[in-house]
């Protein structure tokens, strides 16, 4: 009878107003959560009979209404390794299911998360705060290009940079034309061990001429050398160069000049030396023949270096970690060098509502969601990367206490009706007395 059905229809509206108020009481306890989704209600009415004639009461169910893909406030964070993502996508992430000999292993399955809360664990890896493991892609260390194929937990290692020996000296500057007097600047060398070693390139003119006479002294060779080459400017070169623009070498003693005199072409200089690690092969870079850059002479009674380099660095230790616009997470050194370990890539779904929720703001995907696409960073549809920020929660309190006065009041409305009918059926029952 009527009476049964409204008693019904008010008791199921009881159970799902009771739904609603667990999810508004679920996101504003989670209103300061690091990337928590808040959960809306969506409420479905069920029909047992219903024509022109007739209509039977029914009932309605509460359903979870989702907001993954609707994006939380992005807030800047004092730790520079907070991420965030502007738009679509989620963070790869592992979780930590045992340990073996002191390592961790992680869970076979793929899990996602919008809370880029990260910082280095004690093992080097990067942990957000509900301990899930961030994964990018590991860098070839051949090519230096991101490995695409596979996802690897990140793990910064805080080791020693090996030392790079010298192979290559670049010198920019122009020898006085006005100049009688020899001059000469220094650049330090590293060996194979990151020792560094001074080397002196002492200029000479020849008078009456463009000429100049070059020599490079190491003090700390095992064997010291002597090493000398005439170098030649504008006419004085083989075939002449343009004024002041290197030429041509001769009179070469302990080194190898570069033999084309076509102009534009490479003017070096090559030696070997010994610093008691083995022979090491160096290059003196003087720019190119014919040209006005590199080594020059022209007019003026000074020398003036405009630069030199050298290609060698010695042994660094770790100084810091860095992560770029693109994903790229990078190891600083003390000694001026970087390494790129690996690249943040994001994940992104047809349907990112229908992913599977998890305790600590994880997501699994379902056959509802579609296959995860792993992309880079601001393609494809994926979002882009906020580096030093994090994400806020998506729930605005003020209209989730909207939605519990309306909950309250709905509740309340429910229970009237339950008594009303209750009433109402035992007045049925009292007809017979």
């Amino acid at each position: 009878m009527s009476l049964f059905g409204a008693m019904t229809a008010a008791i199921s509206g009881l159970s799902s107003q009771s739904k609603s108020l667990a999810n508004i009481s679920n996101n504003l306890s989670n209103s300061q959560t690091i990337g928590y989704k808040r959960i809306d209600t969506n409420f479905m009415e069920l029909i047992t009979q219903s024509s022109r004639t007739v209509s039977t009461a029914g009932s309605v169910v509460a359903r979870p209404d989702y907001t993954n893909t609707i994006q939380g406030t992005i807030e800047q964070s004092d730790n520079s390794l907070a991420l965030a993502i502007g738009g679509q996508g989620f963070f790869s992430v592992a979780s930590q299911r045992g340990t073996d000999n002191g390592q961790p292993i992680f869970d076979d399955r793929q899990f996602y998360t919008r809370a880029g809360d990260f910082s280095l664990n004690s093992d080097g890896y990067m942990v957000n705060g509900s301990g899930y493991f961030l994964q990018g892609w590991p860098m070839d260390a051949t090519t230096g290009a991101p490995n695409r194929t596979s996802l690897e937990p990140i793990r910064v290692s805080q080791q020693v940079f090996n030392p790079v020996a010298t192979t290559s000296v670049d010198l920019s500057a122009n020898l006085p034309a006005d100049s009688t007097t020899a001059v000469s600047t220094q650049v330090q060398i590293y060996d194979s061990l990151g020792s560094a070693h001074t080397a002196t390139l002492t200029f000479t003119p020849v008078t009456g001429s463009s000429e100049w006479d070059m020599s490079i002294s190491m003090p700390d060779e095992t064997t010291v050398t002597t090493r000398t080459v005439r170098v030649q400017f504008g006419n004085a070169a083989t075939p002449a160069s343009a004024s002041g623009t290197l030429g041509s070498f001769t009179s070469a003693v302990g080194v190898t000049p570069s033999a084309s005199t076509v102009t534009g072409d490479p003017a070096s200089i090559s030696f070997t030396t010994d610093f008691g690690e083995g022979a090491q092969s160096i290059t003196l870079n003087l720019g190119e023949i014919g040209q006005a850059q590199g080594l020059t002479q022209y007019a003026g009674t000074q020398f003036s270096v405009r630069n030199i380099s050298q290609n060698g660095v010695p042994p660094g230790s770790y100084s810091g970690l860095s992560i770029g616009d693109n994903g790229d997470v990078t190891i600083n050194y003390d000694n001026g060098q970087s390494r790129v370990v690996a690249r943040i890539p994001f994940v992104t779904f047809s349907d990112p509502d229908a992913l599977q929720r998890l305790d600590g703001q994880a997501f699994m995907r379902t056959p509802e969601s579609g296959e995860a696409r792993v992309t880079e960073v601001a393609s494809d549809g994926a979002g882009r990367l906020v580096v030093g920020s994090i994400e806020r929660s998506n729930v605005d309190i003020a209209t989730e206490f909207t939605k519990l006065i309306v909950a309250q009041r709905a509740y309340t409305a429910n229970t009237k009706v339950v008594t009303t009918s209750d009433e109402m059926l035992q007045d049925t029952i009292n007809m017979r007395r």
